[in-house]
């Protein structure tokens, strides 16, 4: 069940992330960059891998609205945005061969 690229987290580690958050801040998912919704949390379904190990999935229950950029920049999704510091016409001046 595991990329290469990436490990499971642990019932443990998700808990202890989540300890420090406020009880009755709404929950939300973030899962695709290409596509950023906010998602619903749905159902957890405790099941048995292959090996006989415990496994918990946390279901995906519906998507809502398009997930704020600075949600998206802070994922690492997004690059940060800024105000351009040129003008039209000083990109243009700069853009002409010299």
């Amino acid at each position: 069940m595991q990329s290469p690229t990436h490990r499971a987290v642990t019932v443990g580690e998700i808990i202890d992330r989540l300890s420090s958050c406020d009880r009755d801040a709404p929950f939300f998912l973030a899962i695709n960059p290409e596509f950023p919704y906010v998602h619903f949390a749905g159902e957890i379904v405790k099941a048995r891998d292959g090996h006989g190990r415990q496994v918990v999935f946390l279901g995906e229950a519906g998507q809502g609205e398009f997930l704020p950029p600075a949600i998206a920049q802070a994922l690492t999704w997004h690059p940060p945005t800024g105000t351009a510091s040129l003008s039209r016409r000083a990109v243009r001046r700069s853009a002409r061969p010299a």
